[in-house]
């Protein structure tokens, strides 16, 4: 056997892995073997048929089996000889694989790149206070009354934070928008709807909200609403300034309900003292998660800026698939149109695919550094990934990990990904923690 390396770049080589007419011989050999030993041919008892009647009626699977077991063959003696880490195969080229002649086989792989690992203990990283302040807890007391707050009818013009009932309809330098909006009609008119006085939460006419205020019932008014450059929802509408006449027929206040028993007990508590630390618990944990999810971002960007290296191929090319799917899922939620996902095709591919160049490398890192730290993924690990996955797609434990079973690339997929993150939760405990400056007021 004898073995040729071929830089390709960095990370990417080819393996020319020749084994000599001596080795293919005894591949093939082996495999005749095989076959005569299980073949029942009539007129001869099960491994008593002649080879060259064997080779008559399995020919095709032999020749099949034979080369498979040669590329098999090659790519273990090349690995083996080479001392490469391989990551991926990406391609092989065999060539003629035929008994009595030497065969050369073509493999090209990527490997693991070359790095040295930089400090990664005590990095600093910086953390808001996890200590709920009153107004925060206090505001979150309003939000629960604001949940169940009635809506009750108000004679006087009105504020924020009331609801507005009207009708609308639309003109675009002075043409009806039923030739601008198609199907989308309810961009042109609508004999009523609610919307917040100045909410928090954009309706669906941009800007609408924030020219209501004032107004009472029985009041007409005509507003001119600018409908930003990207607007995807009617895009015959987008960066165009509409008129609006709009008529008042209603306007509703919001009625919080009073701090009493009835609210208390639909809280799950006794008192205004226990709802508020119910209220400062459950903020203290989302702040602790919120501070080891910032902790853990903080720890990534470190490391991939402190060692630079380039990312296989072929595993940014998975992982791009991985964030061009994730971002297609997100938008078409959104209600982004297919055509205009199509229109940006070229940005969005570029765009994941550093994105997913970046988590190649970070995954590269943390993999080195959960092997210096024999950081390990034990059954327990796996097992509360399952619970956790199977009680989040409201499936039995028992039948999910069944399912999973039989696809070992996805099992070796969330070890990995289990791995990662328990190295990254290792580097979280051994950073070094300050609280983050608060910009001035």
């Amino acid at each position: 056997m004898n073995v040729h390396i071929a830089d390709l770049n960095e990370t990417r080589k080819t393996l020319t892995v020749t084994l000599d007419q001596g080795e293919v011989n005894t591949a093939y050999q082996g495999i005749l073997g095989e076959y005569s030993k299980q073949a029942s041919l009539p007129g001869f008892r099960p491994g008593r048929a002649p080879a060259q009647l064997v080779v008559k009626r399995f020919g095709k699977e032999i020749r099949e089996e034979f080369k498979s077991r040669v590329i098999s063959q090659a790519y273990r003696d090349g690995l083996a000889e080479s001392k490469l880490e391989v990551l991926a195969l990406v391609d092989v080229e065999e060539g003629a694989v035929e008994p009595g002649l030497s065969a050369a086989i073509k493999l090209t792989v990527d490997i693991r790149p070359a790095f040295t690992l930089p400090e990664y203990k005590g990095l600093v990283t910086e953390v808001k206070g996890g200590e709920p302040t009153a107004e925060e807890i206090d505001a979150v007391i309003q939000g629960l009354r604001s949940d169940r707050a009635d809506f009750k009818a108000a004679d006087r013009p009105a504020r924020k934070g009331d609801y507005v009932k009207f009708s609308y309809e639309g003109t675009l330098d002075g043409q009806p928008l039923d030739a601008f909006v198609g199907d989308k009609t309810i961009y042109a008119k609508a004999p009523q709807t609610w919307e917040e006085v100045e909410g928090a939460h954009e309706g669906l006419l941009p800007g609408m909200a924030s020219q209501l205020a004032g107004l009472q019932q029985g009041d007409k008014k005509t507003v001119t609403l600018t409908y930003p450059a990207g607007f995807s929802a009617a895009p015959g509408l987008a960066g165009r300034t509409v008129a609006y006449a709009i008529d008042v027929q209603e306007v509703r206040e919001r009625a919080l309900p009073p701090l009493d028993e009835a609210f208390f007990k639909a809280n799950e508590t006794d008192s205004l003292a226990g709802l508020q630390a119910q209220v400062k618990q459950n903020l203290t944990l989302r702040k602790q998660y919120e501070n080891r999810a910032e902790q853990r971002r903080q720890i990534s960007d470190a490391l991939l800026a402190a060692v630079s290296f380039p990312a296989p191929e072929s595993l940014v090319a998975g992982e791009r698939d991985s964030v061009l799917r994730q971002f297609i899922e997100e938008n078409m939620r959104r209600g982004v149109p297919q055509e205009e996902l199509e229109k940006n095709k070229k940005e969005l591919y570029e765009s994941a695919t550093r994105a997913a160049s970046s988590r190649v490398r970070l995954q590269l890192i943390l993999a080195r550094i959960a092997e210096a730290e024999k950081i390990k993924v034990e059954e327990q690990d796996l097992n509360s990934w399952l619970m956790q996955e199977a009680m989040r797609s409201g499936q039995r434990a028992e039948k999910f990990a069944k399912e999973l079973g039989k696809d070992r690339e996805q099992v070796r997929a969330i070890q990995q990904q289990i791995l990662f993150d328990k190295a990254l939760d290792f580097l979280v405990t051994q950073a070094t923690v300050k609280a983050a400056t608060l910009p001035p007021s």
